[in-house]
Protein backbone atom coordinates (compact mmCIF):
# COMPACT_ATOMS: atom_id res chain seq x y z
CA UNK A 1 0.00 0.00 0.00
CA UNK A 2 1.16 3.32 -0.67
CA UNK A 3 1.14 6.23 1.17
CA UNK A 4 -0.86 8.85 2.49
CA UNK A 5 -3.22 6.50 4.06
CA UNK A 6 -6.66 7.52 4.86
CA UNK A 7 -7.69 8.64 8.36
CA UNK A 8 -9.27 5.41 9.25
CA UNK A 9 -6.65 3.00 7.69
CA UNK A 10 -4.01 4.72 9.54
CA UNK A 11 -5.69 4.41 13.12
CA UNK A 12 -7.06 1.31 12.38
CA UNK A 13 -2.96 0.15 11.82
CA UNK A 14 -1.93 2.41 15.03
CA UNK A 15 -4.22 0.51 17.00
CA UNK A 16 -2.71 -2.73 16.42
CA UNK A 17 0.22 -1.59 16.52
CA UNK A 18 0.19 -2.69 20.46
CA UNK A 19 -0.59 -5.75 20.28
CA UNK A 20 -3.14 -8.13 18.31
CA UNK A 21 -7.33 -6.70 18.93
CA UNK A 22 -10.49 -7.95 17.65
CA UNK A 23 -12.60 -5.80 16.08
CA UNK A 24 -14.90 -4.20 18.64
CA UNK A 25 -11.75 -3.74 20.72
CA UNK A 26 -9.99 -1.98 17.55
CA UNK A 27 -13.31 0.09 16.99
CA UNK A 28 -12.95 1.45 20.59
CA UNK A 29 -9.16 2.19 19.80
CA UNK A 30 -10.42 4.11 16.84
CA UNK A 31 -12.38 6.24 18.69
CA UNK A 32 -9.92 6.72 21.32
CA UNK A 33 -7.30 7.94 18.94
CA UNK A 34 -9.17 10.07 17.24
CA UNK A 35 -10.60 11.48 20.34
CA UNK A 36 -13.99 10.50 19.17
CA UNK A 37 -14.32 11.52 15.75
CA UNK A 38 -13.94 8.92 14.26
CA UNK A 39 -16.82 6.27 14.96
CA UNK A 40 -16.16 3.20 12.66
CA UNK A 41 -19.39 0.64 12.22
CA UNK A 42 -18.49 -2.98 12.73
CA UNK A 43 -19.35 -3.24 8.67
CA UNK A 44 -16.84 -0.81 7.90
CA UNK A 45 -14.79 -2.25 9.78
CA UNK A 46 -14.46 -5.82 8.50
CA UNK A 47 -14.22 -4.10 5.08
CA UNK A 48 -11.19 -2.66 5.70
CA UNK A 49 -10.07 -5.11 7.55
CA UNK A 50 -10.47 -7.57 4.74
CA UNK A 51 -8.66 -5.15 2.40
CA UNK A 52 -5.77 -4.27 4.47
CA UNK A 53 -5.48 -8.39 4.98
CA UNK A 54 -5.42 -8.93 1.47
CA UNK A 55 -2.39 -6.22 1.07
CA UNK A 56 -0.65 -7.90 3.45
CA UNK A 57 -0.14 -5.27 6.19
CA UNK A 58 -2.86 -6.87 8.63
CA UNK A 59 -3.42 -10.74 9.51
CA UNK A 60 -5.80 -12.61 11.48
CA UNK A 61 -4.33 -13.71 14.55
CA UNK A 62 -6.37 -16.50 16.57
CA UNK A 63 -10.23 -17.00 17.03
CA UNK A 64 -11.83 -17.45 20.27
CA UNK A 65 -15.39 -18.48 21.39
CA UNK A 66 -16.89 -15.71 23.88
CA UNK A 67 -20.69 -16.03 24.75
CA UNK A 68 -20.71 -18.16 22.13
CA UNK A 69 -19.85 -16.12 19.46
CA UNK A 70 -16.69 -16.23 17.33
CA UNK A 71 -13.98 -13.58 18.05
CA UNK A 72 -11.35 -12.61 15.68
CA UNK A 73 -7.97 -10.91 16.60
CA UNK A 74 -6.01 -9.14 14.18
CA UNK A 75 -2.48 -8.35 14.28
CA UNK A 76 -0.06 -5.71 12.40
CA UNK A 77 2.45 -7.54 9.76
CA UNK A 78 5.76 -6.61 9.69
CA UNK A 79 4.72 -4.77 6.13
CA UNK A 80 2.18 -3.14 8.12
CA UNK A 81 4.24 -2.15 10.45
CA UNK A 82 6.86 -0.33 7.83
CA UNK A 83 3.91 1.06 6.09
CA UNK A 84 2.38 2.98 9.53
CA UNK A 85 6.13 4.15 10.24
CA UNK A 86 6.80 5.12 6.58
CA UNK A 87 3.30 7.17 7.17
CA UNK A 88 3.93 8.51 10.39
CA UNK A 89 7.61 10.00 9.37
CA UNK A 90 5.19 11.65 6.40
CA UNK A 91 2.78 12.77 9.04
CA UNK A 92 5.85 14.28 10.92
CA UNK A 93 7.67 15.98 8.63
CA UNK A 94 4.34 17.94 7.49
CA UNK A 95 3.87 18.78 10.91
CA UNK A 96 7.05 19.98 11.72
CA UNK A 97 6.72 22.40 8.25
CA UNK A 98 2.85 23.33 9.06
CA UNK A 99 4.14 24.26 12.74
CA UNK A 100 7.37 26.25 11.63
CA UNK A 101 5.02 28.33 9.05
CA UNK A 102 2.39 28.91 11.60
CA UNK A 103 5.30 30.24 13.88
CA UNK A 104 6.87 32.34 11.48
CA UNK A 105 3.65 34.03 10.44
CA UNK A 106 2.50 34.61 14.09
CA UNK A 107 5.94 36.66 14.32
CA UNK A 108 5.41 38.28 11.09
CA UNK A 109 1.87 38.92 13.00
CA UNK A 110 3.61 40.59 16.02
CA UNK A 111 5.82 42.44 13.87
CA UNK A 112 2.83 43.93 11.60
CA UNK A 113 0.93 44.93 14.84
CA UNK A 114 3.67 46.47 16.50
CA UNK A 115 4.66 48.48 13.10
CA UNK A 116 0.59 49.76 13.09
CA UNK A 117 0.54 50.77 16.32
CA UNK A 118 3.39 53.04 15.80
CA UNK A 119 6.08 50.96 17.50
CA UNK A 120 9.92 51.94 17.07
CA UNK A 121 12.72 49.80 17.05
CA UNK A 122 15.27 50.81 19.99
CA UNK A 123 17.54 53.62 19.21
CA UNK A 124 20.48 52.49 16.86
CA UNK A 125 19.15 49.28 15.18
CA UNK A 126 18.39 49.17 11.79
CA UNK A 127 15.45 47.56 11.36
CA UNK A 128 16.17 46.51 7.62
CA UNK A 129 19.36 44.84 9.00
CA UNK A 130 19.67 40.92 8.77
CA UNK A 131 22.45 38.88 10.05
CA UNK A 132 24.09 42.42 10.88
CA UNK A 133 24.07 43.49 7.24
CA UNK A 134 22.61 47.23 6.64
Amino acid sequence: MSTPLREPTFLILTALARGPMHGYGIIGEVAELSGGRLAMRPGTLYGALDRLTDEGLVAADREEVVDGRLRRYYRLTDAGGETLATETERLRRNVEAATARLRDRAAGDRAAGDRAAGHRPAPGRNPLAAGGIA
